[in-house]
């Protein structure tokens, strides 16, 4: 439907508030949407608000690196006309486990003993990446944010969820639908996604048969697990929120594990990146 516009943003962040939703994610990476923020944010709200580092090209952390984070960081208060904020998460973790990553980190740190920012942590990908940064890491991580849905049960599977949540991190799931494809009908899947296409379609027969919708299922899957604290939408109206909150609260599947069988473990699938690779 094109881009969100101010007044919309603004209706979607109201409904929110009213639902009791609590965290709002967004990035200097998306666009403008700091700043979409920091226009329609009332002065007065109960949001957490969490952002991310920009993106490093380069292979060897440096000085310049450690000022363009923090920058970037002091750029992202005055886009959302905030002195501080609830997370701070590295965008990309393999940034951090490049050498002189630990500079990143320790910036960050100073960041959040300023009371700039109230939790730091990481967006990851693979269970490799969270071993790598518990190993080196563990006593600075506040927050991890992670994918995982019906199909991607890789970090369930491993014990990566349980030992997170035992060293007392905060657990953001991303990617509950799969940018889409748990909402997609199978006559529209690109030639890309087919290999998938009979196991979606066995999939969207168990749901049927349990009165399910697509969207509900997938966010009751993750909402039923117990490691996970918040859950990460992307919203582009208020009609949308709306329709999540509802089907959420309507869910009657309360077990994660009617869906184990759904487990998936193609990574040319469940990592959406690699979906338009050769």
């Amino acid at each position: 439907g094109g881009k969100t516009s101010l007044e919309e943003a603004k209706r979607i962040l109201e409904l929110a508030d009213l639902k009791g939703v609590i965290v709002i994610d967004t990035a200097p990476a998306y666009g403008d949407s700091e700043e979409v923020i920091g226009k329609v944010l009332p002065s007065q709200n109960n949001f957490n608000i969490v952002t991310k580092t920009p993106h490093f090209n380069t292979q060897i952390m440096t000085n310049d690196d450690v000022n363009l984070l923090e920058s970037t960081f002091k750029k992202s208060l005055i886009k959302l006309n905030q002195s501080s904020i609830y997370g701070f998460l590295i965008h990309n973790a393999n940034d951090i486990l490049k050498e002189n990553g630990h500079l990143l980190m320790e910036k960050m740190l100073l960041l959040k003993e300023a009371k700039l920012v109230e939790k730091v942590g990481f967006s990851v990908y693979t269970s490799q990446q969270i071993d790598n940064i518990i190993n080196n890491y563990n006593y600075n991580i506040d927050i991890i944010q992670l994918p995982i849905n019906v199909f991607d049960q890789r970090l369930i599977q491993s014990g990566h969820l349980t030992k997170l949540k035992e060293k007392g991190i905060e657990i953001h799931a991303r990617s509950v639908f799969l940018q889409g494809l748990l909402l997609m009908n199978l006559e529209d899947m690109p030639s890309k996604l087919q290999s998938i296409k009979p196991h979606l379609k066995k999939y969207y027969q168990f749901i049927s048969k349990h009165k399910l919708s697509k969207n509900q299922a997938a966010l009751c899957f993750v909402n039923n697990i117990n490691e996970i604290d918040y859950i990460v939408v992307g919203i582009n109206n208020c009609k949308q929120l709306q329709q999540n909150i509802l089907k959420l609260k309507e869910c009657k599947l309360s077990d994660k594990n009617h869906f184990r069988a759904f487990a998936f473990n193609d990574n040319k699938i469940l990592d959406p990146s690699q979906w338009n690779s050769g």
